[in-house]
């Protein structure tokens, strides 16, 4: 190991500055996903009234976010590693906007069971982005301990949020 090497708290902080804002971005984007896994729980009724879907549509709307994202949390781990996971990050971010508001106006129950699918794909691409980038932006083992439990707190109050 060479003599100038020294992993030390400081050194991350002037090579880094801004990482802790880089962090309160990345957990913005764990809480939105977190959020609209949730959303729907008081929504329903109303949901039920303006798109009038069938119990088994209804059923769809509400679960197929949550079916999506867990089925391609690996596989978009994986694209990230290969496109690189900032890259990843920014166009799953993009994504995840255009398609909400696709969910916002959906005129039927198709729609939305459509959009909320996409929406899932949206948030699989985030989901391992922001935990890879906190890897590649903290150094430091105890800095990191407190970004991803930082993280991951954001992930669990944007679920109790989210009703």
């Amino acid at each position: 190991m060479s003599s100038t090497y020294r992993p030390t708290t400081e050194t991350d902080a002037r090579q880094r500055p801004g990482r802790w804002l880089a962090l309160s971005v990345l957990v913005l984007a764990v809480l939105l996903v977190a959020v609209d896994a949730t959303v729907l729980g008081l929504a329903t009724p109303f949901l039920s009234e303006d798109l009038k879907p069938s119990g088994t549509q209804l059923l769809w709307i509400g679960d197929i976010y949550s079916f999506v994202i867990a089925g391609l949390l690996v596989s978009m781990g994986s694209l990230g590693d290969r496109i690189g996971r900032k890259k990843l990050l920014l166009t799953g971010a993009v994504a995840f906007g255009a398609v909400s508001v696709i969910n916002a106006y959906a005129t039927s129950p198709e729609m939305m069971i459509v959009a909320r699918a996409l929406l899932g794909v949206a948030g699989a691409t985030l989901m391992p982005s922001t935990l890879a980038l906190i890897r590649n932006i903290f150094h430091d083992p105890r800095e990191r301990s407190v970004a991803i439990g930082i993280w991951g707190a954001a992930a669990s109050a944007g679920a109790a949020v989210g009703p």
